[in-house]
């Protein structure tokens, strides 16, 4: 176990390696920004996962879903996910559930961290709500075109900023893993129990010539 945890070791110590197993992470959405959240985080040590999605691999998701391959179309994405995250790692255990986030808050499974990974205002909603009841942090993620958002809300709620529910536009690749990154980062800390900021909306972009600028917001 020490060797494949070893360049994380040399970060904190067998201590803080040793509470991430104990740690469950429920990420809703196995699209775009879940294949690389659940990548990052499945080598990682934490203890389990729950993987939500109702969809299914299609062609035209592969270029930016990096846990499909071309011969998983039809095949469903949590359930394909789940079995790349339990062949990356033998110290962690990932579970998949086929079906939307409301049928799945309805289980007896509370995690220690929510992960938004979806595409939809109204799942976003019902997330913030049940993390609101069970008095759980939920890290919210979106991108479209070269541009995205992430925060980790804590004691602030969806409702803190508005934005317009509006037709999908065009992604690049690149720019869902930047995003799944900073979610994946915000996450570790948060659960190796190291600093990190709460409440805090990150708006990450490139602009016309291709510079990737941050920009932070207080809710």
């Amino acid at each position: 176990m020490n060797r494949y945890f070893d360049r994380q070791l040399k970060l904190w110590g067998e201590d803080t390696q040793n509470s991430l197993s104990s740690k469950k992470v429920a990420i809703i959405g196995s699209g775009g920004l879940g294949c690389s959240v659940a990548l990052s985080l499945s080598g990682s040590g934490i203890g389990e996962f729950y993987l939500v999605d109702f969809d299914e691999v299609e062609i035209h998701n592969i270029h930016r879903q990096i846990a499909f391959k071309v011969t998983d179309i039809n095949q469903p994405k949590a359930k394909v996910l789940s079995k790349l995250i339990n062949e990356r790692n033998p110290h962690t255990k990932s579970n998949f559930f086929i079906e939307d986030f409301n049928s799945f808050s309805k289980k007896d499974l509370i995690p220690n961290l929510i992960i938004d990974a979806t595409d939809n205002l109204q799942a976003r909603s019902d997330i913030d709500k049940f993390a609101k009841k069970h008095n759980i942090p939920w890290i919210y993620g979106s991108v479209e075109e070269f541009n995205g958002h992430v925060c980790l809300f804590d004691k602030k709620d969806f409702s803190a900023f508005k934005i317009q529910d509006k037709p999908p536009v065009g992604i690049a690749a690149p720019m869902v893993m930047q995003i799944a990154s900073l979610q994946a980062n915000l996450a570790l800390r948060y659960l190796a129990n190291l600093s990190v900021n709460s409440d805090l909306l990150y708006f990450l972009y490139f602009d016309e010539k291709g510079e990737l600028e941050t920009k932070k917001f207080n809710l």
